[in-house]
């Protein structure tokens, strides 16, 4: 077995030949989305608990 094969195997093997390394279920605007979301969710919930009054 040669360097150049194994390469070749591990790069099919990591790539996934059915299909190609992602997932059909998964958005990349959902998944922005929803983390954006999350983000500005966490900062509301800080910046009302952070008040010095």
């Amino acid at each position: 077995m040669s360097f150049h094969s194994t390469a070749a195997q591990l790069v099919t093997l990591a790539q996934g030949e059915e299909h190609g390394g992602n997932h059909e279920s998964l958005s990349p605007y959902l998944t922005g989305g929803a983390a954006l979301f999350i983000l500005l969710l966490l900062l509301w919930i800080t910046t009302r608990f952070n008040r010095d009054r």
